[in-house]
Formats: structure tokens, sequence, C-alpha cells
């Protein structure tokens, strides 16, 4: 479960200009977990420059390394995936892969890309209306938007990786927890780093087999 109700020590005031108060918001969320963050973030940055070729989609790609650590850190930490760090990614993702379409003339892969983050969002949000409580948050439900853009604009088979190592991640830690009595039937997991580390594995298959 990712909810992604705000946390209180970063409060803004509403005179400040938007990007502080984001920033601010952000920094917040950010500074409890900062060393493991870090440690997650510096080998997930050479894993985006590697699978990006480098080329125009390396800042996307960047980007979505660095996010997607505080994502993970945060929320295999408090289950919540804060809307301070998965609005900006679903921004810059959008604005990165536009600046990528601009460079390589993909506007097809653009266009997909669209289609495909709707389709993950509207699957998501579906899953979340008829899960049973504990289960998919509605953080996920957002953090979709962003991931599937990326998965998407390589293929609409990339998404499908993505998706499914997703689920069946989680469904094997889900089965090891009970079998290890660490968890219920009940007990909400954090689902978030399962959908950040299933849309790492279908971008680095888009990678090597270069779909």
């Amino acid at each position: 479960m990712s909810p992604s109700d705000p946390v209180t020590s970063g409060a803004t005031t509403p005179t400040e200009p938007f990007v502080v108060r984001q920033y601010g918001r952000a920094r917040a969320e950010v500074r409890p977990y900062a060393r493991a963050i870090g440690i997650a973030a510096v080998p997930a940055a050479g894993w985006a420059v590697w699978a990006s070729g480098p080329g125009w989609l390396t800042p996307a790609y960047l980007v979505l390394a660095v996010v997607g650590a505080a994502l993970a850190v945060i929320d295999a930490r408090t289950h919540r995936l804060p809307n301070a760090l998965v609005f900006p990614l679903t921004w810059a993702t959008g604005v990165l892969l536009a600046l990528a379409a601009l460079g390589t003339g993909a506007w097809g892969s653009l266009g997909r890309a669209a289609l495909g983050a709707c389709a993950f969002f509207a699957v998501y949000q579906v899953l979340y209306l008829i899960a049973p409580r504990g289960g998919l948050g509605y953080g996920d439900v957002k953090l979709a938007l962003s991931l599937g853009a990326l998965l998407t604009w390589h293929s609409w088979y990339i998404l499908l990786v993505g998706v499914f190592a997703a689920h069946i991640i989680a469904g094997a830690v889900a089965i090891v927890l009970l079998l290890g009595r660490r968890a219920g039937w009940r007990t909400g997991i954090a689902f978030g780093p399962y959908m950040l580390l299933g849309t790492v594995i279908g971008l680095t298959g888009a990678r090597l087999i270069g779909w």
C-alpha cells in the first residue's frame, strides 16, 4: 500500500513561490532517509546512463533513477509515495520525453508513451478500487503515469514486461513472507519499490533487446 499523505515537518507558507514550496516539501520527505536514498541513487544513476544509451532519453532515465530511488526507500520505510516526489517525476517525465522526441523525431514513440501512461494509470485505478484494503495504494496509481510512459516509449511489449515483472516479484516476496510467518494475509506491502524494479527490468530488456 502506498498512500501519499504529506509529512508536516516540511510545511511551507502559501506566500512562497510554487517552485519553492514544492522543493521544500520534497526536501522534507527526503531528509529523514537521505543516506539510504543516496546509497540507492548512485548505482541507479549509473544504470540510467547505461540503459539509455546514453542519448536523448538519458535525462528522463536519470530523473527516474534518482527520484525512483527516493520513492523506493520512502515507500519501503513508510508505505507512502509522497506527492511531493511523484508529481514532479510525472511532469519531468512528460517534458523530457517530449524533448527526446524533438531531438530524435520519434513522435510516434511519444504518442505511444502518452497512451501507455493513460492505460497503465487506468488499469491501476481499477485495481485500486477493487483491491482489498491494504493492497494497492493511490500513490501507486499516480506513479503508474510516469512509469507507463517510460516503458511504452519503447513498445507495448516492454510495458507488459515491466508490469508483469513487478507483480511476479511482489507475489514471490509475499509468499516468502507468509511462509516465514513474517506477514499475514491482511498485511499490506509497499508496492512502489516493485513497480520501480519492474520498470528497471523492462527498460533493461529494451536496452538489451533493442525494442
